[in-house]
């Protein structure tokens, strides 16, 4: 093929080191952990760490067929190689459309961190501007992405390192606390480490899975990232550590110092840390971190969907000018029609007021990411049936634990759904997700793309070796 009928591998070690991080820390820990706090209290550390930990035999599942066959579309392409066709056209869109609305989140939220510097500024107008401009990044060469993602990320990561510096230092030397060290008697000194019960965590699980949605960016980066068995397996290697660290680590020390009840009351917890240790203007600062943090996500979101529908183009699914590429080795059409979909986030700020808003979003956007990382777990369960036994000795990047941690995956996910399903405020997640996915199949086989599609087995190029 010639450079300009397919993606350039323009990202480098470096990009998806710090993209991987980055895409694990977005609104979800600055804005979602408040709500989750609420429900669950300390015991929210448990569900970050083991809800955590399902996502890195995810991402393991996932690196497993990526670092084999790296190409864009991943877990799309990898659905319909090892399921079948119909579920690659179903996860293709459905990761479309999650990340549609997410994007729709975020640009919604960006106009929210403007307003606290512009108050009588209307917040579509900083909505749009935030959707021209990450539109307008995404239609550079995919090394200019990668090097905003890098800054963004480094921006998030030096705010929550510090912060939780700053904040062991109270715990334990009462630095900012008038040299009283504040301990860590807080976690349970508030009705106890489970203040709402086990229910209060399971109602939470939904807010916490919400805040992992992009770890799987990973995986559609693999068709334009160089060396991709050595780039992937390192970032992918080093998810678990990272989740532990500026999710469980950040909220651990934030409920160390603050009563659970009190957080998201009197402001960002964030804010507060900083704010009493003495440094000046730390609302700001903290803003314009959650800022990057939206605007890194909505980035990533067009990222994302623009090399989805390229995929999908690609095989027919989607109409044929989505494939088409520009100079720069950049899907600019598909980038054009995800960000012009964008648009409706933008009427969204004048039409919607209620503030359980956040949470049917991300309720919505969590089903979406389910059926993703779930289709992620079955297509590997497929993919490694498909081999000999001598195959999977060659395999050069394995899921630990297998089959039990895909099946432990499952089950887990499965339970999530149900909860889900259970509570009232985060049932629309159904609502919306389940009749999407029934459009879907019913567009499959309206377009005749059942006739078109023959069942494709993996080739020896997919497999070991």
């Amino acid at each position: 093929m010639n450079k300009q009928t397919e993606l350039h591998r323009g990202l480098e070690e470096r990009h998806i080191s710090l993209m991987s991080l980055g895409a694990a820390i977005g609104v979800g820990l600055f804005l979602g952990s408040a709500t989750a706090i609420k429900l669950a209290g300390p015991g929210i550390l448990l569900a970050y760490a083991f809800s955590g930990m399902i996502m890195f035999f995810i991402m393991r599942a996932l690196g497993e067929m990526a670092v084999q066959n790296p190409v864009a579309g991943s877990f799309s392409r990898y659905a319909r190689l090892y399921i079948g066709p119909l579920a690659g056209y179903i996860t293709g869109w459905n990761y479309w459309a999650l990340w549609v609305v997410t994007c729709m989140a975020e640009i919604t939220a960006v106009g929210t961190y403007m307003q606290f510097w512009y108050p009588d500024t209307p917040k579509w107008i900083w909505a749009l501007a935030a959707l021209v401009i990450m539109a307008s990044v995404n239609f550079l060469a995919v090394k200019a992405y990668g090097e905003l993602e890098f800054w963004f990320a480094l921006i998030k990561i030096v705010a929550i390192i510090s912060m939780i510096a700053i904040g062991l230092g109270m715990i334990f030397f009462g630095i900012g606390n008038g040299g009283a060290a504040t301990g860590i008697s807080n976690l349970w000194n508030n009705g106890g480490f489970f203040p709402n019960g086990i229910q209060g965590v399971f109602m939470s699980l939904q807010m916490v899975m919400f805040a992992y949605l992009g770890i799987e960016l990973i995986g559609i980066t693999a068709g334009e990232v160089k060396n991709p068995e050595k780039t992937l397996t390192k970032a992918i290697d080093t998810v678990f550590w990272r989740i532990l660290i500026f999710y469980v680590g950040a909220l651990f020390v934030i409920m160390s110092i603050y009563p659970w009840e009190n957080i998201g009351t009197q402001g960002s917890p964030f804010v507060l840390t900083f704010e009493k240790i003495g440094i000046p203007k730390a609302a700001g600062i903290i803003n314009f971190v959650v800022l990057t943090a939206a605007l890194s996500s909505c980035n990533g979101g067009l990222f994302s969907t623009g090399r989805m529908l390229y995929n999908l183009a690609q095989q027919g699914e989607a109409p044929k000018p989505l494939a088409k590429l520009t100079k720069g080795g950049v899907p600019g059409i598909a980038v054009f029609i995800s960000a012009a979909a964008l648009l409706i986030g933008v009427l969204l700020n004048y039409l919607i007021k209620d503030e359980r808003v956040f949470i049917y979003i991300t309720s919505v956007s969590t089903f979406g990411a389910i059926w993703t990382w779930a289709t992620i777990l079955v297509s590997q369960i497929k993919y490694r049936r498909s081999l000999s036994a001598d195959e999977v000795k060659k395999l050069k990047y394995k899921l630990p634990l297998y089959p039990f941690s895909s099946y432990l995956s499952l089950a887990f996910l499965a339970a999530v759904t149900g909860l889900m399903a259970y509570f009232p405020d985060t049932r629309v997640s159904l609502y919306v997700g389940v009749p999407l996915i029934a459009i879907l199949v019913i567009s499959y086989y309206a377009k005749g793309l059942h006739k078109k599609n023959v069942s494709e087995k993996p080739a020896s190029s997919h497999k070991a070796g």
